[in-house]
């Protein structure tokens, strides 16, 4: 890892940004630091590539499906913005190096129990892969990590974005898509890629983990040499033998179709996977532990960044740092500064990097959503100064760095039962209001004095329910402000100055006539917006809209619905001055009693999906 130069940023999103661990043909790779202290790795997309519309969309598609795939083998993204001026995308952090750190600078080629026992934990980390719906397209010894634990596979999927950029196989710059030497046939020529494809990259990867060598040389001789070596001509297998030779020969067939499927190699594995012990050398597992040490020595802040997670930090009153000097705009994109420009890359090397550069890689966890800066889409750092004439979207909520997010799992818990409590009371009172309107409908006269009426009865019964309708819903109405109030805060955690009107808001924009009627939808619109890490579209104000907003609007139209009624029916129905305006208070009683049903019903759900999805995301910083 390299320390942060001057043209490095020192926060992407609400991640505080330690190193630099390397730098391809998609961006730059960074170690940083999450607010709860977890490590983890930021790749931040080149800016040549987030011009282009078509990669854009492709990387969004892209990172949303390696979203999915989960297991024990491969390392799920944890984190992204995709619609950031500049895209980034966070994983876990693996304090192991790569596949190929160990083969060619810390031990050479592995012993065929070792060679093995990293075949099966591949064929298992493809096979998450594929199930996801995604081929990984560049495996390759960079992108495998070594633990003890066993291989961890990297950079699945994200390579595909590039495809968005490219005309048959060749980048605009004329690089290939992959890595030389562990690129399969259908790659060289630049035909379709299906699952087959990967298979004849883990044949490479095999070969090289037990040789040392790539089975169809190096690119010294020649770029288009090796390519022509890989579509044309048999690997050089020499050193192999047995069953391993026969594995590995099979898996490099330049046919698809003849190569053998993930679910027959983990059976023709399984019989020479070592059982017990470890599966790495003596020499390897020794280095693991210098990598660790390297890693807590990696975590250390330095004095220009201790009060970001200094002792204020843990009272969520932090003093963020200062923001790196840039060019006269400050940061252009999602960290990313004006001056120096991004590296560029010589057309022959390699498109993409590991995700997590060589000494790192991905931990699994539940899925989390993009944090974006406070001002606005392009998703700037919280502490970065805004380009001129350009000003924060939401004010009152971009003044400072929001605390930490907390579990809002008690209360909701405690809110759901009092509405469910609420729930009963409402279709009691409904059951009332329906032998209330069968007595006056039975009422020959027009006079709420009728001797037929059990007028006194039935009053006392309305202001029973009535009592008990207030004191059932004087807890929703606490819990409700309260709950609001939290969730509305564990937003702004995730998305700093994203959240709309200030956080009195949250429960003052319930309390104040007309206002009521509309801010507490924004600001739920936010809230479940930067809640959802699944929320993918933009709105004219500039959050990403969720897939959860249908149920969120079924429940806001039903519930407002409901208020303008209350609003409406304020007259009692023993207040009447006839039986007849009696009838119609009562019928949109029951109107009303039928509304809230599902109202309350959805709001539940409203409650519960909100908690779940914010749940996610603090248990993923963790």
């Amino acid at each position: 890892m390299e320390p942060l130069g001057d043209g490095d940023p020192r926060w992407v999103g609400a991640y505080r940004l330690l190193g630099r661990l390397g730098a391809g043909g998609m961006g730059r790779v960074y170690l940083a630091r999450s607010e709860r202290g977890r490590t983890v790795a930021v790749k931040v997309v080149q800016e040549e590539l987030a011009r282009q519309p078509a990669f854009r969309e492709r990387f969004a598609k892209e990172v949303t499906a390696a979203r999915r795939v989960g297991g024990e083998w491969t390392a799920p993204v944890l984190d992204a913005d995709t619609d950031a001026e500049t895209p980034w995308v966070a994983t876990g952090y693996i304090a192991g190096p790569s596949l190929q750190t160990v083969v060619d600078e810390d031990y050479g080629p592995l012993p065929e129990h070792t060679v093995y026992a990293l075949a099966a934990g591949l064929v298992e980390a493809l096979r998450a892969i594929h199930g996801a719906g995604l081929v990984h397209r560049d495996l390759k010894p960079s992108n495998v990590l070594v633990t003890i634990d066993g291989p961890k596979v990297i950079d699945f999927g994200i390579a595909r974005a590039l495809d968005s950029v490219t005309s048959g196989g060749l980048t605009q710059t004329g690089a290939v898509i992959g890595s030389p030497g562990f690129m399969s046939p259908e790659q060289v020529r630049g035909e379709r890629v299906e699952p087959a494809s990967d298979v004849f990259c883990l044949g490479t990867v095999l070969a090289y983990a037990a040789t040392g060598r790539m089975p169809f040389g190096t690119a010294d001789s020649g770029f288009h040499a090796l390519l022509f070596r890989i579509a044309e001509e048999a690997p050089d297998l020499s050193g192999l033998t047995g069953t391993l030779r026969e594995l590995v020969a099979g898996c490099l067939a330049k046919n698809p179709a003849d190569r053998p499927t993930l679910d027959d190699l983990a059976a023709r594995i399984e019989a020479h996977v070592p059982r017990g012990g470890t599966w790495l050398p003596g020499e390897v597992l020794a280095q693991l532990g210098r990598h660790a040490v390297r890693l807590l020595d990696s975590e250390d802040p330095d004095a220009t960044s201790a009060g970001a997670f200094g002792p204020s930090a843990a009272a969520g009153t932090a003093t963020p740092p200062p923001a790196p000097a840039g060019g006269p705009g400050g940061f252009t994109g999602m960290g990313m500064p004006s001056t120096p420009p991004p590296p560029s890359y010589p057309s022959s090397v390699p498109v993409t990097a590991p995700i997590n550069g060589p000494l790192n890689g991905p931990v699994g966890g539940p899925l989390n959503g993009p944090v974006a800066g406070p001002y606005g889409g392009a998703g700037r750092p919280w502490n970065s100064t805004p380009p001129p004439g350009v000003t924060a979207p939401y004010p009152a909520a971009a003044g400072a760095r929001p605390g930490m997010a907390r579990s809002a799992r008690g209360l909701s818990l405690a809110l759901c039962a009092a509405l469910s409590a609420l729930l009963l009371c409402t279709l009691v009172q409904f059951v009332v209001h329906v032998r209330l309107y069968d007595e006056l409908e039975a009422l020959t006269s027009n006079s709420l004095a009728d001797p037929a009426l059990d007028y006194e009865s039935l009053v006392v019964t309305s202001d029973v329910m009535t009592f008990l309708g207030g004191l059932f819903g004087l807890p929703v109405v606490v819990l409700w402000l309260v709950w609001f109030w939290r969730v509305r805060m564990n937003a702004e955690a995730f998305a700093p100055g994203q959240i709309r009107h200030a956080p009195g808001w949250a429960i003052g924009s319930w309390l104040v006539p007309v206002v009521c009627f509309f801010m507490p939808k924004q600001i739920m619109n936010d809230i479940c917006d930067h809640s959802d890490p699944t929320s993918t579209r933009t709105t004219w104000y500039g959050p990403r809209q969720s897939s959860n907003r249908g149920l969120l609007n079924g429940w806001w139209t039903l519930w407002l619905i409901g208020l303008v009624g209350g609003v409406l029916n304020h007259e009692l129905w023993y207040e009447a001055a006839t039986v007849e305006d009696a009838e119609g208070t009562v019928a949109l009683s029951l109107m009303l009693d039928l509304l809230a049903v599902p109202a309350t019903v959805l709001a539940i759900l409203v409650v519960l999906r909100l908690t779940a999805l914010q749940e996610d995301r603090i248990t993923a910083r963790r």
